[in-house]
């Protein structure tokens, strides 16, 4: 079983990272792939250097660091899996087609989100940047999977509120 996290930049999608280190689960995202070849490459991970080689990475039909993260995943031979990082809907059924899966949207208001943007301090965030990202990532085609989640999480309130819904949606098909 594979849980797919979306949601916009900021939206919580780490509350499900340490959700899944905390319990042992394998946790894949497409954005650790895309930083692991910054850094391999030696590219500082400032906004525009990550764009590129993420759209670098995406490929032609969008989906090449996706089937890079499944290919991972899938090795594990894990009973639950996280992954994070997928922006159109032909990502999620390329999993869905390999899986069974379920996509969990993190879901935060976009006050909220440049406010998380300001304070995490992330090398690869900026926030001259926010809207440019935002639109990227729409133009990924994020909005769809993240408007056809199986599940949902408001996150605008604490972590722990978070957290406990995103146990509440794990063990609901986790037996």
């Amino acid at each position: 079983m594979i849980f797919v996290i979306v949601g916009m930049p900021a939206s919580g999608k780490n509350i499900a990272r340490d959700y899944a280190a905390s319990r042992g689960i394998p946790y894949f995202a497409t954005g650790d792939i895309v930083r692991t070849e910054l850094k391999k490459r030696g590219l500082e991970p400032n906004p525009e250097n990550t764009a590129s080689v993420s759209d670098e990475l995406r490929g032609d039909d969008g989906m090449g660091v996706t089937r890079r993260a499944l290919a991972e995943a899938l090795g594990l031979n894990a009973p639950v899996i996280f992954m994070e990082g997928m922006r159109s809907w032909p990502e999620i059924m390329l999993v869905r087609s390999e899986t069974e899966c379920v996509v969990v949207s993190f879901l935060a208001p976009r006050w909220l989100r440049r406010q998380r943007v300001i304070s995490r301090g992330r090398e690869d965030d900026s926030l001259d940047a926010f809207d440019e990202r935002d639109s990227r990532e729409i133009t990924y085609g994020a909005a769809v999977p993240i408007a056809l989640a199986d599940e949902y999480i408001l996150n605008a309130g604490t972590m722990a509120e978070a957290t406990q819904a995103l146990d509440e949606i794990v063990r609901k098909y986790v037996k």
